[in-house]
């Protein structure tokens, strides 16, 4: 297992205020070299860590009004990975987790609206071959999102 030290969770907690945050500025909030900033970091990012710098959008402004966690049963599960690289060419599928239970799959999808929604579970999910149901719930918006707290 990859070790992070205090000084690497006072980074990624300055990371999480604002991703774009020079290293200059975390030296200083810190009390270190940025020299020791940015080794930190691209060790972070060496070991998998930290898996990069992403903007955080917001989905209904810009134009994303639907979401959905939607189960999938597969006719075989050892299908699961010719299955999940069709899933990723959805993009309206933001998340893809494999779970224990009734379902093999769960996804995160955001749509424009029901139309779009009743689109890609009917016409681009159902029409992937090997997968036998799909069971979704509707989203009526996220309380909250985050990282874990370190």
């Amino acid at each position: 297992m990859d070790h992070i030290d205090e000084f690497d969770i006072q980074i990624l907690k300055q990371l999480e205020i604002d991703g774009r945050m020079a290293y200059s500025a975390i030296a200083t909030t810190l009390g270190v070299s940025n020299t020791m900033v940015h080794q930190r970091i691209s060790r972070l990012t060496e070991q998998g860590i930290l898996t990069g710098i992403k903007p955080v959008l917001d989905e209904k402004k810009i134009g994303y009004d639907w979401g959905a966690f939607t189960g999938i049963t597969l006719e075989k599960d050892h299908d699961s990975n010719r299955i999940i690289e069709e899933l990723k060419k959805i993009p309206e599928i933001t998340e893809c987790y494999y779970i224990s239970g009734t379902y093999t799959l769960y996804l995160k999808i955001i749509a424009k609206n029901h139309e779009h929604m009743r689109q890609i579970l009917y016409e681009k999910i159902d029409n992937i071959p090997g997968i036998a149901k799909t069971d979704s719930i509707m989203e009526l918006g996220c309380a909250f999102k985050r990282n874990i707290i370190l």
